[in-house]
Order: C-alpha cells, then sequence, then structure tokens
C-alpha cells in the first residue's frame, strides 16, 4: 500500500458537500421544532456524512480505501436525497412550482440539483480512482 498525498479541501466535491451541508442546515432550521429530533436530525447527519467521508477516504493509504469511503459518501447522498423527499412530501420544502413567493426560499427541485451533481461528482471521482486499482 502506497500512501497517497490527497488533500481533501482541493476536491471540488468536497467544497460542494461541505457547502450544500450548510444550506440544507438552514433549511432544516425551518422545520418544526417536534422534527427536530426526528427527520432534522436524520438529514442533519446524512448531510455532513457525504463531505466527512471523502474527507476521511482522503486520508486512507490506498485507492481501494479511499474510493470505498467515497462509495459511502455516496450511500449517504442517497439517503439524504431520500429524506429531502420525504421532506417535500409532508410540506417541510417546497416545489419550485408551487404557487408561493420562493424568492428567498430554498426548493426542493434546487436541492435535489445540487445533490444530484454532487452525486455525478463522487460517481467520476470513484471511476477515476478504480480504473487505476
Amino acid at each position: 500500500m502506497d500512501k497517497k498525498a490527497r488533500n481533501f479541501r482541493n476536491y471540488k466535491v468536497w467544497q460542494d458537500a461541505v457547502a450544500y451541508a450548510s444550506k440544507v442546515y438552514q433549511v432544516t432550521s425551518d422545520m418544526p421544532w417536534f422534527e427536530k429530533k426526528g427527520l432534522c436530525d436524520q438529514l442533519q447527519r446524512a448531510v455532513v456524512s457525504i463531505s466527512s467521508n471523502i474527507a476521511e477516504g482522503s486520508a486512507r493509504p490506498s485507492d481501494a480505501d479511499f474510493a470505498h469511503f467515497l462509495d459511502t459518501a455516496f450511500g449517504s447522498a442517497y439517503e439524504v436525497e431520500t429524506q429531502l423527499l420525504i421532506a417535500k412530501n409532508i410540506g417541510y420544502i417546497k416545489n419550485a412550482n408551487a404557487n408561493n413567493n420562493l424568492s428567498k426560499v430554498v426548493t426542493y427541485d434546487e436541492l435535489l440539483g445540487e445533490l444530484q451533481e454532487i452525486q455525478r461528482q463522487i460517481t467520476g471521482l470513484i471511476s477515476t480512482i478504480r480504473k487505476d486499482l
């Protein structure tokens, strides 16, 4: 196993995932108080897990180990996607096409689009790493 020098801060996917987690935290702060230990907590943990696993994996000695942590980050991204859908379905997050003044509101469609871009980036990084294994 050859230790690779990786700086997680240089990965665009990590930067995007951190920014995305901050946005999700803002959204969850508007959820009802009784969700703070339910959906809110689950969503926050999952969204933080994305960037955290990218960072942790970058410190691992092998590409295979790094790819494993990226797989976990990818799984967390799908967990976030599921939880966002549930939040939308029960009315905690609005659709972009809702008939409201949404100029300052983060919508489900916006959150989903950003998350799907992060998922694409993770998939691309995994592919790049695994092709060299």
